[in-house]
């Protein structure tokens, strides 16, 4: 199914949901986008109602139960609903922390670009009855960031198209233009990768977002491709990646008895009065922070500086996102 058909499935299920009398397919037709014809035009007017028609058996299908009836005994052309005592979810009873689980699992997609995917599931949730308390994490943040190329990366893959971008390298002074056909976007040790075919190498490839400088570009039709049947994504990253070398230090201050996977990964522990000194091997000091700002107060880096700086960057962005979240609470 193409976006755009997918788009125009979307808007009428949210028109249909929207109304509890019956709408006739010339109301449909002026309310919903992608619908858009004269109806003066005898041949434009047959290209909507062929469309119209697909459109319904596809909801149909799909199991959105739609129903055909007349608003009153005086209305000649039949209208469509959604019956919402059919198409109402099931109670989802959530415990306390599985609902904060949805809540940051919100928050992430936010930071990826996402934002109206997860605004919707949320909705959906709390339509259910789910309650899913906003204060509930605003002490946590998710770990996982996102690069500027991850929404045009992901969006080209998700409709086949190829793209080109500059690409930096380590042992290069300039960027390098690259043409790609993307296969998807995957994240591997906090790092988020495209992997697709190359086109001017004319092999399978895999690149870093954070490398990618400016903008990504897409071009062509969607659907232009179709990925080898069965790719391993993430397999493909490791072997290119190869092994991370921790060969950094970092000296941390975790309070007693907190912090207990930060314990595990270090290879010193010296216990004194003010808490435990954790001796932490790291590869890149940026990865570091997002994994230690995940403990909040319970952690303090004493050194190197280069992590301390990096950890204080992180919680004042954080900072700044809840002072956004709160002046747009307030103006509403």
């Amino acid at each position: 199914m193409s976006r755009t058909r997918t788009e125009r499935l979307v808007n009428l299920v949210i028109c249909l949901l929207s109304t509890r009398r019956f709408l006739t397919a010339a109301q449909i037709a002026a309310t919903v986008p992608g619908y858009e014809h004269d109806p003066d035009d005898a041949r434009d007017h047959e290209a909507f109602q062929r469309k119209f028609e697909r459109d319904k058996a596809e909801l149909r299908e799909l199991g959105v139960p739609l129903e055909t009836g007349t608003a009153s005994a005086f209305d000649a052309e039949p209208g469509y609903r959604i019956a919402h005592r059919e198409y109402a979810l099931p109670d989802i009873p959530l415990e306390p922390d599985e609902a904060a689980a949805v809540g940051i699992a919100a928050r992430l997609w936010q930071h990826a670009g996402l934002a109206a995917a997860a605004s919707s599931g949320l909705a959906k949730l709390r339509a259910a009855g789910v309650d899913v308390d906003p204060q509930a994490t605003l002490g946590l943040e998710p770990m996982v960031t996102v690069d500027p190329a991850f929404a045009p990366l992901t969006a080209a893959a998700r409709d086949r198209r190829e793209v080109s971008f500059d690409y930096r390298v380590p042992d290069r002074d300039s960027p390098t233009r690259r043409r790609v056909q993307p296969w998807g976007v995957v994240c591997w040790r906090g790092r988020w990768y495209v992997v697709g075919h190359d086109l001017d190498r004319d092999a399978t490839r895999c690149f870093r977002l954070s490398r990618v400088v400016g903008a990504v570009r897409a071009s062509g039709t969607p659907g232009a491709y179709q990925p080898p049947a069965g790719v391993d994504l993430i397999s493909h990253v490791a072997r290119w990646s190869g092994p991370v070398e921790r060969t950094g230090r970092a000296t941390v201050l975790a309070a007693a008895g907190r912090a207990a996977g930060l314990r595990r990964w270090a290879v010193e522990v010296t216990t004194g009065p003010d808490g435990d000194r954790l001796v932490l091997p790291f590869a890149d000091p940026d990865s570091l922070a997002g994994h230690l700002v995940g403990y909040g107060p319970d952690v303090r880096v004493l050194d190197p500086p280069e992590v301390r700086e990096a950890v204080i960057q992180r919680l004042k962005e954080i900072a700044a996102r809840h002072d956004d979240l709160a002046v747009a609470g307030g103006a509403r």
